[in-house]
């Protein structure tokens, strides 16, 4: 446990401690009078107020959106699911600054939606709210649908032998079985939105600003560390206080179900109403995930070949100004950043997840939750945090490439530890025993028992932390040097600059993100072995 608490001690608790320090203190004193001050602002409440209740509007149409296909992947059979499935993911491991601006070309000015009807619906909450359901459907369809597809069919149907209504049957049995999957879901896409910030920088606009948004106001614009300061305080204990149900909810589901194997449950729909439901999934899927992605490819095609704002990712000069590098460097850039930043995130979290794995107790669980933060605190306080405190010797990192892995291994950290941590416990305790008595070190026991066992683990943990790293955006956007942009920053750079060739090359990075992207989530996918459903 020693390196993953040095690691986040340094790297996370102590940059966001500086910066808060930073707005709260004066003179050496601590001034907690600014947290009335700014809480009692009409202008914070209003942000506060949008911030809640547009994470509970997402949260509650994901759910109503998601949950018919959660269903279907659970219990039905039919040719392409595990292609499907792979799809439907995709947008979960996409940057939120690309899942914006695919609804920027669907519904925005000029989209597909607009050209059709004269229809915008940028800068409206109806964008940011489809833009949530399109970002966290996976997130359903993995935690609930996998627990679903793993439920006896066979209690639903004694219930239906009793006299039980299909309805009634659902409501008595199914339904009590799914709620801890259910709550678990809701909650982390409560946690998601609440957090929000590229989507709602780039489809809100002005009227639009969740919490995450206006740190970074605050922040980078205003240079209102106070203000900054507060917002982070009060973005923290929303996260830590859901956090810690969502933990006891895990907790919940793991120890009450007696589950089956899946591959039992599934079967090719029956009746007219079972096809239906299909058809209406896959409607959904189409319109909802792949209609925004095939606008934004079809988007980044343009002049006489289509294939002129790839060619003008060549140019620095190309972007008005916007770089010092041709934008294409970014690309390079994201990669070398990215893989650093998995290699520095399976080395916390996997030796993270072995201590959870051999030890227990208050202090562990603690531990667990603790490294679940950086999920939800607010990635802009942790960037601008590093520039304030990784100013001096021997932490003088500003200049240093290493800085943005740095920040992007936090975010694939947690990815990495949910990943590994129910196969090292599956480990049987016995074998590790045998190694040892036979005379192996604890390395050993490790490279030549443990290792074995979870290295697809290892592998499936890679790749989300390798995407999710991909896509860092609210910290990178703070530390990335403007010679060495990462492709989410570029693509958030092109879209604040006017004329098509700026909108065309945001969109023709945005396709290349997205390709990385889905080729290293259909990878995981061929490698993946467990299909619980945990994310």
């Amino acid at each position: 446990m020693v390196l993953p608490v040095a690691f986040f001690a340094v790297f996370f608790a102590y940059p966001v401690a500086a910066i808060v320090g930073r707005g709260l203190k004066s003179d050496g004193i601590w001034q907690f009078g600014r947290l009335g001050e700014v809480l009692s602002r009409p202008d914070i409440l209003d942000v506060l107020w949008f911030t809640t209740w547009q994470a509970l509007a997402s949260t509650a149409l994901t759910l109503l959106i998601a949950l018919p296909g959660a269903y279907v992947f659970a219990r039905f059979d039919f040719p392409g699911k595990q292609v499907l499935r792979a799809v439907v993911t995709v947008p979960f491991v996409l940057p939120t600054v690309v899942v914006g601006t695919a609804f920027l070309a669907l519904v925005g000015r000029g989209g597909l939606t607009d050209e059709l009807w004269g229809l915008r619906l940028d800068t409206t909450v109806w964008a940011i709210l489809l833009a949530h359901v399109f970002f966290n459907y996976a997130v359903v369809i993995r935690t609930v649908g996998g627990l679903w597809s793993q439920l006896d069919p066979r209690q639903e149907e004694a219930a239906r032998v009793l006299g039980a209504s299909r309805f009634e049957a659902w409501r008595r049995v199914t339904l009590p079985a799914l709620a801890p999957a259910v709550a678990a879901a809701a909650l982390m896409v409560f946690l998601f939105t609440y957090t929000s910030f590229g989507v709602v920088q780039i489809l809100g606009g002005p009227a639009y600003t969740t919490l995450e948004a206006e740190i970074y106001r605050q922040t980078a614009q205003l240079l209102d560390l106070p203000t900054a300061a507060v917002l982070t305080l009060v973005q923290f204990v929303a996260v830590a206080a859901i956090l810690a149900v969502h933990a006891r909810t895990v907790r919940r589901r793991e120890t009450a179900l007696k589950l089956v194997d899946a591959a039992q449950t599934a079967r090719r729909p029956r009746g007219a109403g079972q096809w239906a439901l299909l058809g209406a999934v896959l409607l959904t899927v189409v319109l909802l995930l792949l209609l925004p992605l095939g606008v934004l490819v079809a988007r980044s095609f343009g002049g006489a070949d289509g294939l002129a704002y790839y060619r003008a990712l060549q140019d620095a000069g190309a972007g008005g100004g916007t770089f010092l590098v041709p934008p294409v460097e970014a690309i390079g850039n994201s990669l070398q950043y990215a893989l650093a930043a998995t290699g520095i995130a399976l080395l916390i979290g996997g030796l993270a997840a072995t201590a959870l794995t051999r030890r227990a107790g208050r202090l562990v669980r603690g531990f667990d939750a603790l490294l679940m933060l950086p999920l939800g605190v607010s990635a802009v306080t942790v960037g601008f945090g590093f520039l304030i405190a990784l100013d001096e010797p021997p932490l003088d990192l500003r200049s240093s490439w290493i800085l943005v892995p740095l920040a992007q291994a936090l975010v694939g950290v947690p990815f990495v530890i949910r990943t590994m941590l129910p196969v090292l416990r599956a480990v049987d305790a016995r074998l590790r025993e045998a190694a040892a008595v036979l005379g192996a070190s604890p390395w050993r026991v490790w490279r030549e028992v443990d290792l074995p066992l979870v290295r697809r683990a290892v592998l499936v943990a890679a790749g989300f932390a390798f995407a999710v790293s991909l896509g860092e955006f609210g910290a990178t956007v703070f530390i990335a040097r403007p010679d060495n942009p990462t492709l989410p920053v570029a693509v958030a750079r092109l879209l604040g600059r006017p004329g098509e060739l700026n909108y065309g090359q945001a969109m023709a990075l945005s396709t290349i993100l997205m390709a990385v992207c889905a080729v290293a989530l259909l990878l995981l996918e061929r490698i993946r072995t467990d299909r619980s459903g945990e994310l």
